[in-house]
């Protein structure tokens, strides 16, 4: 008698070296595969607000640096690319590899959602607990269609909903001591 096991295949970090240079981002969580398009250049757009602002507040305050679009390696299993990352300096000695990609947890990690049901769960679901797993302190979701920031924030080492902001809201934050925003000039 011949039994057949139909066992998901989980791809490694490794495996990312052979898919081709093509301008998609390819993402693996859990050992599965994800590939998404370039974002729409409105969503480029929300990221170089969100980005900017917090460039000229760490310029300012000296406490770390943003970058688009980095390289996350939490584990052979758990690669992403995010929007936007804070990270102070104390913690970017200690993530950064040879070839410049961030090997834990960022203090900041931001997502702009791109449109579809799968991209949105795959932020709001698989990313926001992975990101709580990895030791993310803050983890900000950003709909450019609702024109809304959900804030998660560790408490208990679990990233929860501590706050939806609006157009008409301030971001603040305790990690970024004096950081404010207008939303409205996040979208606008």
């Amino acid at each position: 008698m011949t039994t057949t096991t139909s066992e998901k295949v989980r791809l490694t970090t490794a495996d990312l070296d052979l898919f081709p240079d093509d301008g998609k981002r390819y993402e693996i969580i859990d050992g599965e595969l994800f590939v998404t398009r370039a974002p729409h250049w409105k969503h480029q757009e929300v990221c170089v607000k969100i980005g900017t602002q917090l460039e000229i507040w760490s310029t300012q305050t000296g406490l770390g640096r943003v970058a688009f679009a980095p390289g996350i390696i939490f584990t052979d299993t758990d690669n992403v690319i995010p929007d936007v990352v804070w990270v102070s300096h104390q913690q970017l000695t200690q993530l950064l590899d040879e070839a410049g990609h961030l090997t834990g947890a960022p203090e900041l990690v931001i997502e702009v959602l791109s449109p579809g049901e799968k991209q949105e769960k795959r932020d709001r679901e698989l990313k926001l607990k992975l990101y709580s797993i990895q030791g993310v302190h803050e983890y900000w979701i950003f709909d450019r269609e609702k024109q809304k920031v959900e804030i998660y924030r560790r408490e208990k080492a679990v990233l929860k909903l501590v706050a939806t902001l609006y157009k008409d809201d301030n971001l603040t934050s305790p990690l970024l001591p004096g950081f404010s925003c207008a939303v409205e000039r996040l979208f606008g």
